[in-house]
């Protein structure tokens, strides 16, 4: 196994890491900006090594000052968390051109399902099902009106690199497709330098339901089970859980399956996602992107599956094969009880939702029987203003989805995040939910339950 690796991450996600590593006898060094100075985490690592200023671009996104940092710590292998650079194909490649191991999957799988327009073709030559749409990207307005005249209305634009929401537009009729076009195309090249979009049919009911996967370079592809991650504002997830509530058996399977099939196709190791969109007046599902990292609800799928992500991740990156069969997956599975994960925010509601960075006064993490909590913060924390809004994440597991969402309503009462606004109110307020606590709502649930 690795002897010493570098986290080219912050928060909660490289404590998670380096957590692992400590269970497993890895040397971990971490690197961070001067805004994280006085991260937990640091004090955790065996050694912490400052990579630049605090806005992102001149430290988590700076590709040399990473690479010197682990060339200097003489590390074998970079994990690179999620966000930042984990789905940067160029990453990838100069860690591996730098003889260190880059614990994610291959260049050309980050590359290949990193764009949404090839992941769409990979899929349709799996036979995974894809949402009718453009054949490929759409070349300007005009051929973005014929499209929709051929799919018929509503339609949505997507970015071919984007991820979170960022270039997405729905509409429903020619003339806001017009508005939305150039709308879409800005925020895609802002957001990712790249204004490249394409079109899908919109799905007005719809869940979001994801596969994780592992795989390994002998050729081995599992799943872990599905994810529903419906709850969303703003195409944001707020809430996950394992397994989805509203799918059957047959669906379960022929998604889990799908997820597969496509993943060996595109020659994928290391842990991914893939993710559907599941129409539940047609009962039929399509697949729709894959995130080629590690994701933030990981922590749903340990709970149901027993097994941790990141030693798994550590093991396939070091040349291992996968210790398990799918029968066995299938067993862990059929025992494992519901999951459900909230992530909190520094947020204010009362300003939509906008972040509120600033000093956490008191916090204080509930605890007890099937209760977990991923966060890097503490009392006295002073949350900084250049990165995205999380403080952590609480996980919750019970034997079955009723028992899980009582021990969440529990934890969320016993939590305390005094001194800033955060997403705990609301996510007290969806636990009390009628249509969420039944299971049956779609990813309008943000705007038709709640008004946002």
């Amino acid at each position: 196994m690795f002897a010493r690796i570098l986290i080219a991450n912050r928060g909660e996600i490289a404590l998670r890491i380096i957590r692992t590593c400590k269970r497993m006898g890895i040397e971990t060094v971490v690197v961070y900006s001067q805004a994280d100075k006085d991260a937990v985490y640091l004090r955790l690592a065996d050694r912490a090594i400052c990579i630049g200023p605090p806005a992102a671009r001149d430290s988590y996104l700076n590709i040399n000052n990473i690479i010197a940092a682990a060339e200097v710590a003489d590390v074998e292998a970079i994990h690179p968390g999620y966000g930042f650079l984990s789905e940067k194909a160029q990453f990838a490649e100069i860690c591996r051109s730098c003889k260190i191991a880059f614990i994610g999957p291959p260049t050309k799988a980050i590359a290949d399902l990193g764009d949404k327009i090839s992941a769409k073709r990979i899929a349709q030559k799996a036979g995974v099902p894809t949402v009718p749409g453009s054949e490929g990207a759409l070349a300007d307005e005009d051929a973005a009106l014929a499209c929709a005249d051929r799919i018929g209305y509503p339609v949505l634009l997507k970015a071919s690199a984007g991820g979170g929401g960022r270039g997405m537009r729905v509409s429903h009729n020619p003339i806001s497709l017009r508005n939305n076009f150039l709308q879409a195309r800005t925020e895609a090249e802002a957001a990712f330098n790249d204004g490249t979009l394409y079109m899908e049919k919109f799905i007005e009911s719809m869940r979001h339901v994801e596969v994780q996967i592992l795989g390994d370079e002998q050729g081995h592809v599992l799943h872990l089970g599905e994810r529903d991650c419906t709850v969303q504002r703003r195409n944001q997830k707020l809430i996950e859980e394992s397994p989805c509530p509203v799918i059957d058996k047959r669906t379960r399977y022929d998604i889990q399956m799908a997820a597969v099939r496509l993943m060996k196709a595109a020659g994928y190791t290391n842990a991914g996602t893939v993710e559907f969109i599941y129409d539940i007046r047609e009962r039929k599902f399509y697949f729709m992107e894959v995130n080629t990292r590690l994701q933030v609800e990981h922590p749903v799928t340990e709970m149901v599956t027993g097994l941790d992500l990141v030693e798994e991740q550590l093991r396939v990156a070091y040349g291992e094969a996968l210790r398990y069969r799918q029968k066995d997956i299938d067993a862990r599975l059929k025992t494992g009880g519901h999951a459900i994960e909230c992530r909190l925010n520094a947020e204010d509601p009362s300003r939509k939702f906008a972040p509120a960075p600033g000093l956490l006064k008191l916090y204080c993490p509930p605890a007890g029987s099937g209760i977990r909590i991923d966060s890097h913060v503490y009392s006295g924390y002073t949350v900084p203003p250049y990165y995205d809004s999380m403080l952590g994440k609480l996980i919750v597991h019970g034997s079955d989805r009723g028992d899980a969402v009582r021990r969440m309503r529990n934890a969320l009462d016993e939590l305390v995040l005094e001194g800033i606004p955060s997403t705990v109110p609301l996510y007290k307020e969806i636990f009390e939910n009628v249509a969420f606590v039944s299971g049956r709502y779609d990813t309008n649930f943000a705007s038709s339950e709640l008004g946002l």
